[in-house]
């Protein structure tokens, strides 16, 4: 199948009102008419960075009638201006310039729809929220409605290391210079943006609570905001699992939500199971953008992939299961089942006594990457039962009939500690009679956020407090002789930045309840589930380094539990402009079991780029660590220029953020 649009504009440069430009590339449909466009908002470079991903969605939107917009958000790639932080009021302020600057050109009819996955899923639903008049339909994929309680900062309260892990490689992304092809200043834009990145693993945790700072760019603050149809979409190996149902819940304007058996990328291009994203993007697009009477406002509210026991492989290949659908959501056809804890298992009937609960520290070793489908290997979760042995285990018996989840399972329980800062993780695991335990779903919490994220206390140890983790979204069927486990622990590392001090939390049963989402249908709808992915175009890159990725678990002579990971992202020729780009990236996560504040985590990312004469190198480097009382940061900056790699930048930041309550 050929893919052939009218033209692609490599770069245009779209007027910011303080005098700034910000670089897009164009794809134009073949038609001597104006049409709809589609646009697109990242930091992560159109001249490289998702040049390949590019090619396999816009040529082939362009094909089909649209005009596609890419846009680099200032201060990255080749745009001016200076970079502030991810979904700021710049970034949106500019967001609705371009929406404008796209409605205004006689390419485009004045009806424009956005789309993105991750960021440019978070700054779709963030613009909706603004109500920019060009803004008709939106597609968000892997993207939150509540940027404190589910994104890589915090979750229940607690930090997670992707707070660390994410700051790390956007301080490599944003360390990246603009095309000299297109920027005669490259290199004076370059060093300003050296001496300016901001260190924001530091400012992110300088806000633990859902306080303002995460409240901006929070759709979930005010639903009724969101005017323009939106098609909200996962994986359920994504972490971004909760805004679709969420949004498909809440929105007044026509939402769909569909979560398939994906990790965070696209689902055509889907290591797991790829699936034909462009029909669902088209229709959607056709409905809003084009008007036509496609029936997009008719898809039920809720399309999920219900998986089943696929023994808990960290290998990427087709999960087991099968798509249903839901008319409406909430739906119906999902009730609460109430099992309670008991000392010996999941029980009918509320009982009494106390389970005490005190993990090591290392608990979590199988638990995956917070965002599987950004690396190159070994970031999905495997078999739970390492991790299971080490925690508090309330079980089912066997299962004489099996029981379909859909939705988030809510943990209601009493608890004491005797420390004044601790955390528990619940997780939610299908056991095969062989043994093999697949984690469905899971959520930790910081206990002292117990009745509220905003203004969290410290426990007083032997006071009794009752709490509620929601768990993230799951849809899973347990078949008949399996098991289902709720495991919980006081630790879950490295995913979970663990507390200060080992805890000891003791549950009080009479008051601990588990709330299952039990979906039982008689006969089920056409689940309208997405086919195999279609033809679609790929850049056409020569490759001069293959990717490769490993992964080491070890330990130390003094206990210590490592893991370090290499991921060589390879380096590659665009047949476009020539550019040649290389990446890598080395983590270090180490912790010794009977000390959580031993956590360590340690990241050192390294980019190339060089075409002609032209050659820049940048290294950086960043570390965390902490004691009982604070987390301690330092980061390293080093960029080279030439064939003999002259020095251009070097520079170090160190800085300590009290832990507080954390």
């Amino acid at each position: 199948m050929s893919f052939v649009s009218a033209g692609v504009i490599e770069n245009e440069w779209i007027p910011m009102p303080d005098g700034r430009k910000l670089a897009a590339r164009l794809w134009l449909p073949c038609s001597e008419r104006a049409a709809p466009a589609i646009f697109e908002y990242l930091p992560y470079r159109k001249r490289d960075g998702t040049a390949a991903r590019d090619e396999t969605t816009h040529r082939v939107f362009a094909e089909a009638g649209y005009a596609c917009v890419r846009v680099d958000i200032a201060g990255t790639g080749d745009s001016e201006g200076q970079f502030d932080d991810e979904y700021s009021e710049q970034e949106l302020s500019d967001g609705e310039t371009v929406l404008g600057w796209i409605a205004a050109q006689p390419w485009c009819d004045g009806n424009v729809g956005m789309i993105g996955i991750s960021w440019g899923g978070f700054n779709g639903l963030q613009l909706a929220y603004r109500r920019p008049p060009a803004l008709k339909a939106v597609i968000s994929m892997g993207s939150t409605v509540d940027r404190y309680s589910d994104d890589g900062h915090f979750m229940g309260g607690c930090l997670l290391s992707g707070n660390i892990d994410w700051a790390t490689q956007l301080c490599a992304y944003l360390t990246r210079p603009a095309d000299p092809q297109l920027r005669k200043d490259w290199r004076e834009d370059w060093i300003r943006r050296l001496e300016t990145v901001p260190f924001s693993a530091v400012d992110w945790m300088r806000h633990p609570t859902r306080d303002a700072f995460w409240k901006h760019g929070s759709v979930c603050e005010d639903w009724s905001r969101i005017e323009a149809p939106v098609l909200a979409i996962t994986g359920w190996a994504d972490p971004y699992v909760n805004a679709p149902p969420a949004l498909a819940e809440n929105l007044r304007v026509p939402c769909k939500a569909m979560i398939g058996p994906w990790e965070h990328k696209y689902p055509h291009l889907s290591l797991l199971d790829p699936a034909d994203f462009h029909s669902e993007a088209l229709r959607w697009f056709d409905r809003w953008l084009k008007g036509n009477q496609n029936g997009a406002e008719d898809l039920p509210a809720y399309r999920a992939y219900i998986q089943e026991h696929f023994n808990a492989s960290k290998e990427y290949g087709p999960r087991v299961g099968r798509w249903v659908a839901e008319q409406s959501w909430p739906s119906l056809h999902v009730n609460d089942r109430v099992l309670f804890l008991a000392s010996d298992g999941l029980k009918d009937n509320a009982t009494i006594g106390t389970v005490a609960i005190s993990s090591p520290a290392h608990i979590g070793r199988a638990g995956g990457f917070y965002c599987p489908g950004m690396r190159i290997d070994n970031d999905l979760t495997e078999d739970q039962a390492a991790d299971d042995a080490l925690s508090a285990c309330f079980d089912t018996l066997p299962l004489i009939e099996p029981i379909e989840l859909l939705g988030r399972p809510k943990l209601k329980f009493a608890f004491s500690v005797d420390r004044p800062v601790a955390q528990i993780v619940a997780r939610l695991c299908d056991v095969s009679p062989e043994g093999v335990s697949q984690r469905i779903t899971y959520r930790p919490l910081n206990l002292t956020h117990f009745a509220s994220h905003e203004s969290p206390e410290a426990l007083v140890p032997g006071r009794t407090y009752k709490a509620e983790i929601e768990l993230n979204e799951c849809a899973h069927r347990v078949r008949t002789g399996h098991v289902l486990r709720l495991a919980l622990s006081t630790s879950y590392w490295p995913l979970v930045w663990p507390a200060p001090e080992n805890a000891v939390v003791t549950l009080h049963l009479k008051n601990c309840a588990l709330h299952l989402p039990v979906r039982t249908v008689t006969e089920e709808i056409p689940p309208l589930n997405p086919g195999p992915p279609r033809d679609y175009p790929l850049l056409q890159a020569q490759q001069l380094r293959p990717a490769t990725g490993t992964s080491k678990r070890h330990a130390l002579e003094d206990g210590t539990i490592v893991l370090d990971t290499f991921d060589d992202f390879g380096e590659t020729i665009n047949p476009l402009h020539g550019m040649i780009v290389g990446s890598d990236v080395r983590m270090h996560c180490s912790i010794q079991p009977n000390d959580p504040a031993s956590a360590r985590y340690l990241s050192e990312w390294h980019f190339t780029f060089e075409r002609d004469d032209w050659q820049v190198a940048i290294k950086t480097e960043q570390s965390m660590w902490c004691d009982t009382k604070h987390f301690y940061l330092h980061r390293k900056v080093r960029a080279t220029e030439g064939l003999g790699e002259a020095e251009v930048f070097a520079r170090e930041w160190s800085e300590t953020v009290p832990r507080g309550l954390l």
